[in-house]
């Protein structure tokens, strides 16, 4: 297990061309042929491109407005034997105005003939065939359509027919092998749909879908709509046929085809939401449909939960799970066929390991929750992402609170938000809601601001508010926009309505569309008897060396507070400074500033009062205790703190009986023992992390409770990779040994999933040279998915060089998934010893490294140097992407997160090293 340090923080929180030559149409043809070669044949922006410039630019973002889809009648030809896909569909489009062309997205798409149909006047025997041209114009799917003697306003249907290449690297409709079978799965989200499918691929063109799938006998096949027909279509191939959709974007269509298993469950029984039973079934690659039970047996419950939460039905007439073999993200919420990756929600017997259950409910929760939050009320465009993955995000503690009351779910939620503060604290950071102008930079928008600041956002509105108050108001937007819409003005306007409250609108509003953590910093002025004030400053939070400036930025700030008076005071923030008197007029001891940490911001006092609270520890609500943690850390880091108690904080933290609270500072102290111990403070260190949490490992030993489990499993990891502690690495060592069989006979339950990547990491280095060869040929042994993906992740941890080349050529081979290539590849650039040595092969080896990894994850490529914390490493990763910049569109702001993370921690060296070597 890897303790993330604040660079690897912000990196977890997941080319355009010139117009083509101008094909000419032949006068007896309907259309020109284009290929994929000659649609992304150059690699210069259309701006830039020869030819006459009167010619309007192709859309480098969102389509121009006017043209609207209505339907898609799509019939296609899908053998995952095969390498390639194709047929036929029919888009139809509501015009504006008369034109001669159209702006929509192919991306790598083989056009064969391509018209348009104009309705007659009076009968279809006047119907009009309009000669089509089709050619793609930038390398992120933007297509022109030019029309021969133009089409008039109104209604037209577009018929294309095409082929494609299947995608061998999990983009768009994608194959993958496992075990001899072949499976074909389309992730559409967010553009990519565009890959298999020619039309109109943005959030915001809803649209209905007929699909009909040609499909070897006997394969599943899998799509949004219930299938309705299956007949034979000759040559071992059978014709599947889908009821219609309701409206939906692009990015939410569902193609799977393979010779899954298939788990069909009863219906979930109609409820007074819902008016009709709801099929439900599960999906995984063959042999694996057993270890559906787990997830399958969760997910009425959750769904009814929502239902009755939302007090709005599920919107579609079946719910699909599909494990995918291979999946690029955790999980997508395909409308009535979420798609998990596999390792996700596949449990092999009837419970899973703590860690795992934890994640599989999160995301099952998540998803879930997108089926109104996404798919029935939908973003018109990406800037607004935050309507679905924040709400999303946000949903899912509230329902597992609902199933599970004392599984801690709202303790993880409270970590997740503030997880966002350390990206959020960067000046490179983004506002949650900010223009993307760029199809390149779409998927910048799937971060830790968008799932997890908007999670602490909404929280934090909704206990400030009142859930009686802002509930009703979420459902009522939820009903307005069914099947269509909303961006944040809707959203506002609806909810301030409902509300009556500008207050409520106003936070959303500064907390929504401004960047950066607010600060409170709070002075205690007992000067008067019987009077006490509290005086509070707001300021935007900024650590030592950061580059943010200071622009009197401000947010409408729900505060609460509570004191030993007892009472909580609550008060709006919306001016640079204010005063509050405290109830009953007497000083107080001491002032908690974030009572029940609901708050998305931080606070610092002076010592005294920093003193005061840390006393009062014990007192504090898990949630409260969490807030302070990370105020305490955010004070010292930007040098406002001293050492001594921030010591303090983390000694009080490892006595918590909340695992939350417990695990709260490991990912700094996992930094700072990155950074900043050097060999002198080595043996101080490490014995000041094995007091704090050795006796802590020893007192979980015999608990049985998940919570308590996943807590030992971390801690465990922790001292093993990051304390270096001796008895813990030996522990880990023989459990690996023994669950892999080296030089035993092997033991399946020597290791459970949570200390997979932990144990096997320590293997790998402590075992002698002949463990990793043993491990490699493990991963192709045992079909077990996380061990999979933990086992690769282990192997990039190598400390002996004699095995780098043997890593190195593993990462690119094709018997790694391109997932686990990103993992190991990352990993190995942890090591401080090897670093450099991976650093070079990986600037040696670049283009190889970026056609092996994910293609929604290569803008992220320049997170590999989050480790980094020194000058000349940050001259060498800013020299690699000038020059690699084209084999990564979307880097730049991976990039200056990452330069701006080296930066940070290169300025608050001094400040490590004070902390460690006050330990003396």
């Amino acid at each position: 297990m890897r303790i993330l340090t604040l660079p690897a923080l912000l990196a977890g929180l997941m080319l355009l061309t010139a117009c083509g030559p101008d094909n000419k149409t032949n006068s007896d043809q309907s259309a020109s042929k284009t290929t994929a070669s000659e649609q992304a044949a150059t690699t210069e922006t259309a701006a830039q491109a020869p030819g006459p410039s009167v010619e309007e630019q192709p859309p480098a973002g969102k389509l121009p407005d006017g043209v609207r889809p209505t339907a898609y009648r799509l019939d296609l030809n899908l053998d995952p034997r095969k390498d390639q896909f194709g047929g036929q569909v029919e888009i139809d489009i509501d015009i504006d105005e008369a034109t001669d062309h159209i702006w929509m997205h192919g991306n790598n798409i083989d056009v064969a003939d391509i018209k348009a149909l104009v309705p007659g006047k009076d009968t279809p025997q006047d119907n009009k065939e309009v000669p089509a041209h089709y050619r793609q114009m930038l390398d992120s799917g933007v297509v022109r359509v030019d029309f021969a003697g133009g089409v008039p306003a109104g209604k037209i249907t577009l018929r294309i027919k095409y082929s494609a290449p299947f995608d061998k690297n999990l983009a768009g409709l994608f194959k993958v092998e496992e075990k001899g079978d072949a499976y074909a799965l389309a992730k559409s989200e967010s553009i990519q749909a565009r890959r298999f499918l020619p039309g109109f691929d943005e959030p915001g063109l809803k649209a209905t879908y007929d699909i009909s799938l040609t499909i070897p006998e006997g394969y599943k096949a899998i799509s949004n709509g219930p299938e309705t027909e299956r007949v034979d279509a000759g040559d071992g191939m059978e014709k599947v046929t889908f009821a219609q959709t309701r409206p939906m974007p692009t990015y939410l269509l569902s193609l799977a085809v393979g010779p899954f298993d298939v788990v069909e469950r009863p219906a979930i029984p109609a409820n007074q939401y819902r008016k009709e039973p709801l099929p439900l079934r599960g999906f995984a690659r063959k042999g694996r449909g057993k270890d559906m039970k787990y997830v399958l047996d969760k997910t009425p419950e959750m769904l009814r939960i929502f239902e009755e939460q939302l007090q709005r039905p599920y919107p579609f007439r079946k719910l699909d799970i599909i494990a995918a073999p291979q999946w690029p993200s955790g999980a997508t919420e395909l409308s009535a066929a979420i798609t998990y990756r596999e390792q996700r929600i596949l449990v092999e017997g009837d419970e899973p390991a703590p860690g795992l259950r934890l994640a599989l409910l999160g995301v099952h929760a998540h998803e879930i929750a997108h089926m109104w939050f996404g798919n029935l009320v939908t973003p018109p465009w990406w800037d607004d992402l935050w309507l679905k993955e924040g709400f999303a995000t946000w949903g899912t503690p509230l329902a597992l609170t609902i199933m599970e009351p004392d599984g801690g779910h709202d303790l993880n939620a409270a970590v997740r938000a503030i997880s966002a503060m350390n990206l959020d604290s960067l000046a490179s950071t983004r506002a949650i809601r900010e223009p993307i102008t760029d199809n390149n930079n779409i998927r910048n928008a799937y971060d830790a601001i968008t799932y997890a600041k908007s999670l602490g956002v909404i929280h934090m509105v909704d206990q400030y508010f009142g859930a009686d108050t802002f509930r009703p108001a979420l459902g009522r937007y939820i009903e307005q926009f069914a099947d269509g819409v909303a961006d944040s003005p809707d959203f506002y306007k609806v909810i301030g309505d409902e509300t009556n409250s500008p207050q409520l609108t106003e936070t959303f509003r500064t907390f929504v569309e401004q960047k950066g953590v607010p600060l409170l910093s709070l002075t205690v002025d007992c000067s008067k008897d019987g009077d006490a004030k509290v005086r509070i400053k707001q300021q935007r939070y900024k650590p030592l060396g950061s580059p943010i400036s200071e622009t009197g930025q401000q947010w409408s700030i729900p505060f609460c507070m509570r004191s030993n008076s007892g009472d909580t005071q609550c008060e709006f923030l919306s001016d640079t400074q204010q005063e509050i008197a405290v109830s009953g007029g007497a000083c107080p001891e001491w002032v908690m500033p974030n009572a029940n940490g609901s708050g998305y911001y931080r606070f610092n006092m002076d010592q005294k009062h920093w003193d005061a609270l840390l006393d009062q520890f014990e007192n504090l609500t898990p949630t409260e205790r969490l807030s302070l943690i990370d105020s305490a850390f955010a004070a010292f880091e930007a040098g406002e703190l001293k050492p001594g108690t921030l010591l303090e904080v983390v000694r009080l933290s490892a006595t918590s009986d909340k695992r939350q609270v417990v695990e709260a500072p490991l990912g700094y102290l996992a930094k700072y023992a990155d950074h900043y111990v050097d060999d002198a403070n080595a043996a101080n260190w490490q014995a000041f992390l094995k007091k704090l949490y050795g006796k802590k490992v020893q007192s979980l030993a015999d608990k049985s409770d998940s919570e308590s489990k996943l807590l030992r499993s971390r801690l465990l990891g922790f001292l093993a990779l990051e304390g270096k502690d001796k008895e813990t690495r030996k522990q880990l060592q023989q459990q690996a040994e023994q669950f892999t069989g080296f030089g035993t006979e092997r033991d399946s339950k020597a290791l459970d999933s949570d200390l997979y990547e932990s144990a096997l990491t320590v293997a790998i280095q402590d075992s002698g040279k002949d463990f990793l060869e043993h491990l490699i040929q493990m991963r192709s042994e045992l079909d077990d998915p996380l061990f999979d993906n933990a086992s690769a992740n282990a192997i990039g941890r190598v400390t002996d060089p004699s095995q780098l080349d043997t890593i190195h050529k593993l990462a690119l081979s094709e018997g790694m998934g391109a997932r686990e290539a990103f993992g190991l590849i990352q990993n190995a650039l942890i090591e401080p010893d090897l670093q450099a040595k991976n650093w070079q092969w990986l600037q040696d080896n670049f283009a190889a490294v970026v056609a092996k990894i994910p293609e929604q994850w290569r803008r992220n490529t320049p997170r590999f140097a989050a480790n980094f914390c020194d000058q000349q490493s940050l001259q060498q990763v800013q020299a690699l992407f000038t020059q690699q910049q084209k084999l990564v569109p979307g880097y730049q702001r991976a990039l200056s997160q990452t330069e701006e993370g080296i930066n940070l921690c290169m300025a608050q060296k001094s400040k490590g090293q004070e902390l460690v070597g006050s330990l003396k």
